[in-house]
């Protein structure tokens, strides 16, 4: 009985021990049955970190590298290779969140062990014990959600990823992957956005908030709390100070320093009409990704005098609307007293709008450029993509190709009436032109026709040259689509004021005129994909260019353009008011900058009968003027006087001639040195 009751207890310890040794050995084999299972049903691809090319934020610069805006799809990211990444962020990232990250094979069982246990005390769901490695898995390849099979896929991933990438690799693929709150993806891209800095420029308490930052982006994030993101700061100084990586020194000042953070929009699109043609500009290159690519686009622009062109354009279109309504309580007041006043038809305020373009007269590089009066309300860029006739701003073309012809200032044209007969869908029909003050002249100087703006004396003028050979003569300055008759004296075709910008380089340039650039150059991971080229070609001698620019600088000193008049420094120019003042213009320069203004309705229909070009665009290019001489005293301010000009006085005025306008009367065997006779 004692015998059977032994062997009884023998077989039940023996189960037990079975029970307990099998207990164990699934306990030791169920991680790899689990490995084992997800192995057989996942393929566990990798590609996505192994070729890693995540989308990349273009960025636009000014002139002066200074940023216009962000471009980017759905995530904002500046992408940093690890040799621009600071030694000091790798040593702070694995202080805080993997110090054996160069010992482990993509994850730490050590830490794993420690994990679980806490979470069977805990009875809460798996989490922790992440390697960098694993972090950078959850974040490209996984969900967040908190399974015990989202951590084992983890870790196979993990491993696996570790097969194929160094290490390097693998924290040049974190810090460009993770998410660093306010909409920043990337190190480097938080480092621009929180401190606008380069990661080389960097404090050691900058890199601490930033590398502290992905655990939990919106807690941490400077923007939103600071002092959180201070403190979490602290902890990684304090993590490195403890693993000795920093010294007592480095340590307390980091403690101390308490950094500026910037809180910007994530485009920061300082100049949105810039921002929308260099789109245009660059996809008509055939580059379709601009918002993914990664580019860097270095503009020709200067933001100080793009805001000081918006400022100057809605400046004269507020004293338009300022000014037409004063013309109707005017009209209403001689209305009361003469009922039989010719009062203006309503004019609707809502449709008027204007546009200004400036750029380098020498090299063409566009220094500004607004579409409208508010991007807001219109971003349709009428200064590239609007068309309306330039009128009496045509004028200086027809002019220059007189003194090309021999013509002068001092050459006399006749101002009077005449009529046209001309021949339309079969009926004879008949043109009398006039001048905008409705009266003449007879004899006029060229000089003067042009400063006043004499309509009758510029067509006066195109039949003296012969209508032929003014079209073939205009045809060097690229200007398509003339009209082959008398009116293209008046300016009746249909130009940008880009366009017209361009052609008045012939001018402004000493007789050569240059394409308008835009985009000085494209880079993309520091290769140069695309830099401008200069465009030029000759139209004039520079003698003959500066006659017509001392004629264009009376325009502006005693002429239709005297609104457009700034102190201090030289200006020439041109107005234009179209038929039924539908458009008004001022294009002109100084001894550098080129600058074109345009006001009208966006539905063609007429400004106020009282608005002209002069009054309406001048005040907007004078404004832009002085505050261009606030903003670079430096810049020349006194046209140069090229070689071959003779200067005399007639009168109480100069007039300039050259070896090609030749004085009209002159003595034989004449010193340069003594007066001319006239």
């Amino acid at each position: 009985m004692i015998k059977t009751q032994v062997l009884f207890a023998r077989i039940k310890n023996l189960k037990i021990k079975n029970i307990i040794f099998s207990l164990f050995l699934l306990g030791v084999l169920s991680p790899f049955l689990l490995v084992g299972y997800f192995l057989l049903t996942h393929t566990f691809d990798i590609s996505e970190l192994v070729n890693y090319k995540p989308s990349q934020t273009t960025r636009i610069y000014d002139r002066d590298l200074n940023k216009i805006a962000n471009l980017f799809d759905k995530k904002h990211r500046y992408y940093a290779p690890f040799d621009e990444i600071p030694p000091r962020i790798i040593e702070a990232l694995v202080a805080i969140e993997d110090t054996t990250f160069f010992e482990h094979p993509g994850i730490n069982i050590d830490a794993i062990f420690r994990a679980v246990i806490k979470v069977i005390k805990a009875g809460s769901a798996v989490e922790g014990a992440s390697t960098i490695t694993q972090q950078l898995v959850k974040n490209k390849l996984l969900t967040r959600e908190k399974k015990l099979s989202r951590k084992i896929k983890e870790a196979i991933y993990a491993l696996k990823l570790e097969n194929y990438l160094t290490k390097e690799q693998i924290l040049e693929r974190y810090l460009n992957e993770i998410y660093y709150g306010h909409g920043y993806y990337g190190i480097k891209t938080a480092a621009d956005g929180y401190f606008h800095k380069r990661l080389e420029d960097l404090t050691l308490k900058e890199m601490a908030i930033l590398v502290g930052l992905p655990k939990a982006p919106s807690t941490y994030a400077p923007t939103k709390n600071y002092d959180i993101s201070m403190g979490r700061a602290n902890r990684v100084l304090t993590r490195m100070r403890t693993l000795g990586w920093i010294d007592e020194v480095d340590y307390q000042i980091g403690v101390a320093e308490n950094p500026e953070v910037f809180n910007e929009t994530l485009t920061q699109n300082k100049a949105p009409f810039i921002v929308d043609e260099v789109v245009r500009r660059i996809r008509a290159k055939g580059i379709d990704d601009i918002k993914t690519g990664g580019y860097e686009i270095y503009t020709s622009i200067d933001l100080r005098l793009q805001k000081v062109a918006r400022d100057g354009l809605k400046i004269a279109y507020e004293k338009s609307l300022e000014r037409i309504e004063g013309y109707a309580i005017k009209d209403q007041e001689i209305l009361l007293k003469d009922p039989m006043w010719d009062i203006a038809d309503d004019v609707n305020l809502s449709q008027l709008n204007g546009a200004l373009v400036s750029l380098d007269s020498a090299t063409g590089d566009i220094l500004a450029m607004v579409g409208s009066v508010d991007y807001k309300k219109s971003p349709y860029n009428r200064a590239t993509q609007g068309r309306r006739q330039p009128g009496s701003a045509f004028k200086p073309f027809i002019y220059q190709v007189g003194v090309d012809l021999g013509f002068s200032g001092a050459t006399k044209l006749v101002d009077v009436s005449r009529s046209y007969k001309y021949e339309k869908n079969g009926e004879e029909l008949r043109w009398q032109p006039r001048n905008y003050e409705k009266n003449y002249k007879g004899l006029i100087s060229l000089r003067e026709a042009l400063v006043h703006s004499r309509n009758l004396a510029t067509i006066n003028l195109v039949n003296e040259i012969g209508l032929r050979q003014l079209l073939t003569q205009l045809e060097k300055f690229g200007i398509k689509n003339l009209p082959h008759d008398l009116s293209v004296s008046l300016g009746t075709i249909s130009l940008s004021p880009l366009q017209l910008a361009k052609y008045y380089t012939s001018f402004a340039n000493h007789g050569v005129q240059v394409e308008p650039n835009l985009i000085l150059s494209i880079e993309k991971d520091s290769r140069i994909l695309y830099e401008k080229t200069p465009n030029e070609k000759f139209i004039t001698e520079p003698t003959q260019a500066y006659i017509m620019t001392t004629i264009l600088r009376d325009v502006v000193s005693r002429g239709t353009g005297r609104r457009a008049k700034a102190w201090g420094i030289e200006l020439a120019g041109k107005t234009g008011t179209t038929n039924n003042n539908i458009d008004g213009w001022f294009a002109g320069y100084s001894p550098t900058i080129e600058t074109v203004v345009w006001f009208g309705n966006d539905d063609n229909s007429p400004m106020h009968r009282w608005e002209t070009g002069g009054k309406i665009a001048g005040p907007a290019f004078k404004y832009f003027y002085d505050n261009l001489i606030k903003l670079y005293p430096q810049i020349p301010r006194k046209f140069e006087v090229p070689e071959g000009i003779i200067e005399v006085k007639i009168g109480k005025r100069k007039e300039y001639f050259s070896p090609i306008s030749k004085p009209p009367m002159v003595e034989n065997e004449v010193n340069p040195e003594e007066e001319l006779l006239f």
